[in-house]
């Protein structure tokens, strides 16, 4: 497997945007893609938010198996996390109450000393396709920030007011400069975080089959009525090829066609629930 990297030049200056406005906010909201829930977290990001009191969001839980484990995984460590699904709305309610009493000793601070009654400002950060502009409009109730599913449209701050006495700062999707960790790597670019375009798409798929059909069998033997199931990710690949009508003049199975097809399904849910990083041994 060739090695991922993917960081366009807007990225170095959403750094530096979020550096320069950490200092508005009261809280910083994380959001983290359930279905990869350490490996959606950004090193970079944590370097700059150093002390300042942090939420997880945990989005698109309903693509996620295993929510309860992570939501103790973080909760052990004194991190407040929230399971959302943007989509349908679940865990919204949560959310909000949970930046507001994370934000409460800093408003009733400034209050005290005779400030005027705010709302408390939370800067929502994330990698890029995490969710955070779904998470945005179903906050704001309307069409506030632009959502698309593909990294990076966001491409600069936006303070984007909540009914509900909480105030949101949105800044652009931010990656690693360089991923140490191919499988990390591989991850981010199964949920779609990475382009497209920087893959080998076959090799990638190949080694997302293998990961589910170890993981998550049943998922895939379901979705593709499948009698058997291989452990080779290109086996899987031709079998579902097969089952799809993937095929090439010549009865060869269409490689390419069918891991996009795959890539495209599970990405959308369609193979099941899954979870794709291991709790900590700790």
């Amino acid at each position: 497997m060739n090695e991922i990297q993917w960081f366009p030049g807007h990225m170095k200056k959403t750094q530096e945007l979020i550096a320069e406005n950490i200092k508005l906010v009261d809280l910083i909201i994380e959001v983290l893609d359930a279905r990869i829930p350490l490996s959606s977290q950004n090193p970079l990001l944590q370097e700059i938010i150093g002390d300042k009191p942090k939420l997880i969001a945990l989005t698109k839980s309903d693509l996620a198996a295993n929510l309860d484990l992570w939501l103790k995984y973080f909760g052990d460590k004194n991190i407040t996390a929230v399971a959302v699904d943007s989509v349908k709305g679940a865990g919204i309610k949560n959310l909000i109450a949970a930046a507001k009493k994370i934000a409460a000793p800093k408003t009733h601070k400034l209050e005290k000393f005779g400030a005027k009654p705010r709302s408390a400002r939370a800067m929502i950060v994330g990698i890029p396709n995490v969710g955070k502009s779904t998470l945005i409009n179903r906050l704001g109730g309307v069409n506030r920030a632009k959502a698309e599913n593909r990294p990076a449209v966001t491409r600069s701050k936006q303070w984007i007011k909540i009914d509900n006495g909480l105030d949101l700062l949105d800044t652009p999707g931010i990656l690693y400069h360089k991923f140490e960790d191919k499988d990390i790597a591989l991850k981010l670019a199964w949920t779609y975080a990475i382009n497209d375009e920087v893959l080998d798409i076959e090799e990638t798929v190949y080694l997302l089959l293998e990961t589910l059909a170890a993981k998550f069998p049943a998922g895939l033997i379901e979705r593709y009525k499948l009698e058997n199931l291989p452990t080779e990710g290109h086996e899987i690949l031709n079998q579902i090829g097969i089952k799809r009508g993937c095929i090439r003049r010549g009865g060869v199975v269409d490689i390419e066609k069918t891991a996009r097809l795959i890539l495209s399904e599970f990405r959308a849910g369609k193979i099941g629930k899954v979870n794709l990083d291991d709790l900590p041994a700790e």
